[in-house]
Parts: C-alpha cells; structure tokens; sequence
C-alpha cells in the first residue's frame, strides 16, 4: 500500500498501540519508513545504511499483541555504536570496511523492547562537532532548512525523525549530542544522568557521555529511558534505579517547583536575541505554571573551564581513532582524516597522563561545587543554543585553523557541556518557532538523578505549548530529494 506520510509522525507509543491492536502490521510500519528515507533521504542525507531486508524479516516477527512497548516500531542508530549485521563507521572515511557480529548493549535492549531497526544514521567524523558534516557522508540537512545544519553529533537521528522518515532515533551525548540537534530540528533530546544507561560492554565507565534518543514527545522520550536504563553485568559504575518508571512521572504533575533562570553562558560568546529570549518566554510560561521562578547566576563561567572539558573531551573522541587504527592495522597520517580530528587527536597524545587525571580531578571539583545550585532550585532554565542552526560551512571540519573551529563549535552550543561535566541529567524541548521558522528550544537540567522532576516538567510544558504537530514541508523535501 503507499506510505501514510502522515504516520510516522505520530508517537513511537502510539505507533506501538496500534500494531498490538492489530489495526496495523509491523511489516506495514516499516514499509512506509523505508519508503519515506527513500522519497527523503536523497535531500536530507540522514542515512549512512539503510537494511530494508533484515528491517522487514524483523518485522514479520512481530504479530498483533506483542506485549513489548515498542514492538514494530522502526527506529534508526547512529553510527556510532555497533549494531549486528551492520557497517559501523563512526563518520570516519579513515574506518575500513567492517560489519559488527554484535549489538552493543544498548542496542540489544532496543530489540528487546520491540524495535525494528531500519538503519543507521549521519555523524559528524568520530563524533567531535554540534554539526553533521562529515567528509564520508557530506552535509547532513536539517529538514526545516536544507541549507542548515540540524546539529550534531546525532545529526542525522534528528533529522531523520524530523522529517518524518522514522518515529524515534538512536543518539548520544557527551557535550550536547543529543540536546543540540534536538535543538535544531524541532525535537526532544534527553541526556539522562550519567551512569543512567550501560556504556557497556566496549567501555567500563564514561565520564561525559551517555545514550539516548530523538523524539517528538517527553512521552516517548521517557518510555525509551525506561527501556534503555539499567545496569549491565561489570559496569564500573551506574546510576541507582529510579523510584518510579520515568513513563509515570511524565504522567504526574511536577507540582510547585523552584526554576532558576540562568541566560549567562559558559563561557564569553554573544547570545542570539531570539535564542535569549526563547529562555525568558519559558520562564514566564514556567511562572503562568504555578512555579517560582527567579534569575541566576549558576556560576559556570569559571576561567580555564572550557580548557578542562577539552582534556576530557579529546581522549575520548580519539579513542575512536585508535580503534580505526586498530582496524585498519596502521597508524593514521594527517591525510586520512579531518584537519579538526587530527587537532584533537594531537591534542590527545601532548596530554601527559598525569595530567589527564588532574583535570578529571578538577572537573569533578567543579561538578561537586555545582550541587548546591540543585538544593536551591528543581531545575534551572537555560536558552538551548547561542545561536540559529548555522548554515552549512560555517563550522568546517576541513578548515585550515582547527584551533579555531573547535572553538566556533563552543560558541554555537555553549549551554550544553556543563550537565556533561557534572553528569546531572538534561533535556532540550522545543517550545517556540522563530520569525526565521526553525525551531527555537530551552534547556532544563536537574539534580542528580532526577530525570522524574525533567520529565515531568517537560510534559507539562508541552501540554502547555503543544510543539509535536509542527513539522517541515515534507513536499518540498520529496520534491528536492526527486531533483537531486
């Protein structure tokens, strides 16, 4: 039958709904999924693989009354974790030809849970930008702007949800990776509380980064969370379970909260108008909503602070090189990959050890003096970017000062890193739309492990300003895809 091109727009819970209620087939679902990547996908360029043959033999495995919560549903993963069957690239031209024999964990607990992957998805190369321009791939669009970025480092997840080709993605975040292109693309990106969901069984422990997805709802973003949470036998560390599911509290009323406004960032960048103002409008809207809501000053603008996250940030981004490298069974020369990647990577091996964990010592110092804002306030506001989603070239891989781009990078995103260094959890919604017709998103981070108080927020102020029927023109998409 032809594509709905209104289905897939609907809620990953509801789509789940309606293949248990027999009213459609899994094998359906996905059809249209796959038939909307291939009407889409050569205008957006969110896709790195697409398996339609393993993604409907799963999906006639699926019959009505699948009790699992999201049996049928197809989703996509970014090509950063390893998926069974599948290529595995990281974004790199650098990574040899090489198909995974296993899923990592969090992607056998999307199977479990009843997903159907259809394919993996666009990274900016080893995952070091906000946006998703790698030189393997070439740009990823953003659905609401074909000549922007939707964000990075799951570009590609939030554009493929975006633009209505699957329900739900795989991303992950560990500086913004998820909040940003949620930011970007009109969508829900939750980072949840380090230790939150199992790094396992390829890494023992992750500072910064952690799972998650793209969503147009808290619902599904919370139902997702529940599913994907958990300890794994050996990990090193992992955040207590919650003392209810996060599906229940995106179910409750938050109750009268204290919301502390923070518009400063980080570090010394100008600030959009629009980007500032979208935080203040969610302020009022929070206070309309019965909570206290005051200014602030968190105290992130700490001299050197960007200088310590890199010494994190860069070893983790270039372990990533070393497994290519291992793969490919030589060492990597400044030609096989981006002038950025091999900054970082430089930047990586001139770090002494001891070093590395004085600054790991300094971060969670950092981290520690940040907990008192959380026994002052529930939550605390922020605008989700400093700026509009750039245009494509703006933050350039390739360019010939990658001193500089790394830093450019920080100026278009400099809200989001901070709830990486303390490991709080964070979620990006998209609340407003702006006279340039992108979406337009705030940022709320909690205490520590309170995903139930960010989701239960969340929802609320999404019932009080609904955003998940915006959506792009999705004609003019099919009708550039059909031009390409």
């Amino acid at each position: 039958m032809p594509a709905d091109p209104e289905l897939l727009f609907r809620p990953a819970t509801e789509l789940a709904a309606l293949v248990r209620g027999g009213e459609i087939t899994s094998h359906e679902l996905v059809a249209t999924s796959l038939e909307r990547i291939a009407a889409l996908d050569p205008a957006v360029n969110a896709f790195a693989h697409v398996d339609a043959e393993g993604a409907l033999a799963a999906a006639d495995a699926v019959g009505a009354a699948d009790p699992r919560p999201f049996a049928g549903v197809p989703i996509a993963v970014k090509d950063n974790r390893a998926v069974a069957g599948m290529p595995l690239t990281i974004g790199s031209a650098f990574m040899p030809a090489f198909v995974s024999s296993q899923d990592t964990n969090v992607v056998r607990r999307l199977r479990a849970a009843g997903f159907v992957i259809v394919g993996k998805t666009t990274l900016p190369e080893f995952g070091i930008l906000p946006v998703c321009e790698a030189t393997r791939f070439g740009p990823t669009r953003n659905p609401w702007d074909l000549g922007r970025t939707p964000g990075g480092s799951s570009g590609g997840s939030a554009a493929a949800v975006a633009a209505g080709m699957v329900p739900i993605a795989h991303g992950n975040d560990g500086g913004g990776s998820t909040r940003i292109p949620a930011a970007c693309c009109g969508l829900v990106g939750l980072k949840p509380q380090r230790g939150r969901i199992s790094a396992g069984p390829e890494r023992g422990d992750a500072l910064l980064d952690v799972e998650g997805v793209l969503t147009r709802t808290v619902a599904d973003s919370a139902a997702a969370l529940d599913v994907m949470a958990g300890y794994e036998p050996g990990d090193a560390t992992w955040a207590s379970p919650p003392a209810e599911p996060f599906t229940a509290a995106a179910g409750r009323e938050p109750g009268r909260l204290r919301i502390g406004l923070a518009t400063r960032p980080p570090i010394d960048v100008p600030i959009d108008a629009g980007c500032e103002q979208a935080a203040y409008d969610g302020a009022a809207l929070l206070e309309r909503l019965g909570h206290d809501v005051e200014e602030t000053e968190p105290g992130w603008d700490q001299e050197g602070l960007l200088q310590l996250f890199s010494s994190q940030f860069a070893p983790a981004a270039s372990m990533n090189l070393l497994f290519a490298e291992m793969l490919a069974g030589r060492a990597a020369t400044p030609q096989d990959v981006e002038a950025l990647t091999w900054h970082v990577w430089e930047q990586s091996r001139a770090l002494p050890a001891p070093h590395f964990l004085i600054a790991q010592a300094q971060l969670n110092g950092f981290a520690r003096a940040q907990a008192p804002l959380y026994e002052r306030y529930d939550a605390v506001l922020t605008p989700g970017l400093a700026e509009r989603p750039v245009t494509h070239g703006t933050i350039d891989p390739r360019g010939a000062h990658p001193a500089a781009t790394f830093a450019r990078s920080g100026a278009f995103t400099p809200y989001t890193a901070i709830s990486n260094v303390t490991g709080n959890p964070a979620v990006s919604v998209p609340l407003y739309h702006g006279d340039d017709g992108l979406p337009t998103a705030v940022q709320l981070i909690a205490g520590p492990a309170r995903e139930d108080v960010l989701v239960a927020l969340a929802a609320q102020l999404e019932a009080a300003a609904p955003w998940a029927d915006r959506r792009p023109d999705t004609d003019a998409l099919a009708a550039a895809a059909a031009a390409d």
